[in-house]
Formats: structure tokens, C-alpha cells, sequence
């Protein structure tokens, strides 16, 4: 049964991190304000999070710095003092998330069901939303608008940047050639794709008169990485890695053609923004947690990974279940990848 029949007054939003979660969130709260757009939304989020949050339009955001401990918390309960919204969206399972919530004053607390909870975060709400029976985390996460009231709809994003990262990005592409931006690294390092892989896809792309761009955060994983590829090709390659801020890789992301990386948050900036992805995976399963729009264009070795590892049937394993071998995506071939490659050339006719 839903809760309102009529458009809230106020409701917050919980999701602290990461960038691909908060991403799939924005299309969960752009739906709601497309169906009540006079309600006001309170967005609680991590520091680097924020930064994305300022390309959605009409939402109020509240940043939390897990960096400064129990301060964080004080902070934002001081923050929100006085305060109570009528709905109160918990829509992340981690326990930092859910000690937050006993600040924040809402007579509903939204949470996932016991399918999909963890970390005791079904003693935080009072309220608990019916998992879908498709696994993708968009799908858990829009379940909590239909719990509202929303009528069921389509994902759809709209981010907007300045006209200042649009020219940074401009002046980054190649005006004559067709662009693949390349996110190599992700936080974690064994979600990264092999150096020999991604060298044979970079160079089978430039001989294909592609401008190819590497980039990412400037963390320490991704700078390298970058380096050490940018070292082994001879031809023209456009190394950005740690050189943009984050709103500038996003209108990168926008106007290149097609998008290369493994499990990290561009890959879901690039499914916001439309832009053709191929996603690289191998640890978890992308049916879970790909590119929403681009699942089609997902090179996996999940399922050969897990059946090596547990020798159990993929349906008959938890929906969560993680592949722990830190070498499981150097069972990603290059052929795979450039085969990938050509589909989405022909298909998004990039050729």
C-alpha cells in the first residue's frame, strides 16, 4: 500500500556513497519530483558524492564527512535541528548510514527488506520496501518511489553542467575524430582490467582513427595505471587521469562517443548521461550492478568466475554473491573487448 496520495511536503534522502549508487538514486529522485514537483528533497550525501549532486537541479543537499568521525554525525544532527520530513528515505544498508538516521526526525523511515538489508538496518526504519524480482540495484532502489506513491516509470536522468565544463570537455575532444574515453582504474584495484588488455584495445582503436582519452580520479591506483599505459603506446594518447574535477569528466563523459571501464562510478555516469558504455566485469554480477541501460554491452567473466570458485550453479547462489579471486578479470580477453568494440560501433553507428 503506498504511503501518500497526495505529493509530500518534504522527504530526505539517505545514500552516502558511492558514485554509481548515487548515481542509479538520481533517477529514483527525478522521478519523484516528475510526479510531485512542488515536494522539497533533502539529499544527505558523502563529500565527493555532492560534487555530482550539483548537476541535479532542485534538491537540497547536506554533505556528511565520514573523514571526521562522530563530528560528522553531530554536524548533520545540528544541521537538522528543528526539523521533521514527512518521509525519511534510508536507501543504504551501510551502518554508518543507519546511525545517521536516529538525527533525522521523520514520521516514515524507508528501508530495504530483509532480502536485500544488511548490517541491521531493519531496526533503523519502520517501514520496509518489497524487493523487486529483478536483482539490478536501480530496480531495488525504485521500489522505495512506488512505496511512496509514484507510478511506476521508465529510469531517466537529467544532469546538467556549466558552460565552463563544457568547454573544458570540448577542448579535450578531437572535433574530427570519433572519441572512446577509457576509465582504466577503479578504487579497487582487482577491478581493474589488465594492462595488456587494455593496451590491445587502445591501439586496435587507433588504428581505427579513434582519439582515445584516459580518465579518472587522481588517486594514486588510477595515476598509475594511466601512466604505465600511457608509457607503452606510441601513438597519440590523450592521458586526463587525475586532471579533471568531477563535473568536467561527466560532460567529458556526455560528449565523447562511446565509454570503456570496469566497476566504478563513471560507468554509471555514462549510462546517466546516455553515452554508449561498455562495462568490463568480473567480481560482481552485472545483472546486479552494470550499466542499467547498457547491459547488452557488458563483457563479463562473472559467471565463469563464480562457477570456477564455488562450483555451484549461478541461480542457485545469493544474489550478492562476490567473486574473491583478486585475478578474475584477467579472464576478460581482448578479442572479447574489441568485439564489443565493433558491436557498439555498428550499433550506435560510430563508424
Amino acid at each position: 500500500m503506498s504511503l501518500f496520495s497526495c505529493a509530500p511536503k518534504s522527504l530526505c534522502i539517505l545514500r552516502l556513497s558511492a558514485i554509481g549508487d548515487v548515481c542509479n538514486t538520481i533517477a529514483v529522485i527525478q522521478g519523484i519530483q516528475q510526479h510531485w514537483p512542488q515536494t522539497k528533497i533533502t539529499w544527505i550525501t558523502g563529500k565527493i558524492e555532492a560534487q555530482l549532486l550539483q548537476a541535479v537541479e532542485n534538491i537540497e543537499v547536506i554533505v556528511f564527512d565520514k573523514n571526521k568521525g562522530i563530528q560528522a554525525y553531530l554536524a548533520l544532527w545540528k544541521s537538522l535541528k528543528g526539523r521533521e520530513f514527512d518521509a525519511l528515505l534510508h536507501m543504504q544498508y551501510a551502518i554508518r548510514a543507519s546511525v545517521a538516521t536516529l538525527g533525522i526526525k521523520s514520521k516514515y523511515k524507508l528501508g530495504f527488506d530483509k532480502k536485500r538489508s544488511q548490517d541491521f538496518q531493519t531496526l533503523f526504519t519502520n517501514h520496509k520496501v518489497k524487493s523487486p524480482e529483478s536483482m539490478h540495484v536501480l530496480d531495488g532502489l525504485m521500489a522505495f518511489s512506488s512505496k511512496l506513491g509514484v507510478p511506476s516509470h521508465q529510469a531517466s536522468w537529467t544532469l546538467a553542467y556549466s558552460p565552463t565544463d563544457s568547454d573544458w570537455a570540448k577542448e579535450q575532444l578531437d572535433s574530427s575524430k570519433r572519441s572512446l574515453v577509457i576509465v582504466p582504474a577503479a578504487s579497487k584495484a582487482y577491478k581493474n582490467w589488465t594492462h595488456e588488455g587494455y593496451l590491445s584495445l587502445i591501439n586496435y582503436a587507433l588504428k581505427q582513427n579513434w582519439q582515445v582519452i584516459l580518465a579518472g580520479s587522481p588517486a594514486p591506483i588510477e595515476v598509475e595505471l594511466a601512466q604505465n599505459l600511457e608509457n607503452s603506446i606510441k601513438g597519440d594518447l590523450c592521458n586526463l587521469v587525475g586532471k579533471s574535477k568531477l563535473l568536467e569528466m561527466l560532460a567529458l563523459i556526455d560528449q565523447c562517443d562511446l565509454v570503456v571501464a570496469p566497476d566504478t562510478g563513471p560507468t554509471h555516469m555514462a549510462n546517466a548521461m546516455n553515452t554508449p558504455v561498455i562495462g568490463l566485469y568480473a567480481h560482481h554480477n552485472p545483472k546486479r550492478t552494470g550499466p542499467y541501460q547498457y547491459q547488452e554491452y557488458v563483457v563479463s567473466a562473472y559467471e565463469e568466475a563464480i562457477k570456477a570458485e564455488t562450483s555451484t550453479p549461478i541461480e542457485k547462489l545469493d544474489w550478492r554473491t562476490r567473486v574473491k579471486d583478486k585475478d578474475a578479470m584477467s579472464r576478460i580477453k581482448s578479442e572479447q573487448v574489441i568485439d564489443m568494440f565493433t558491436k557498439a560501433v555498428t550499433d550506435f553507428k560510430l563508424d
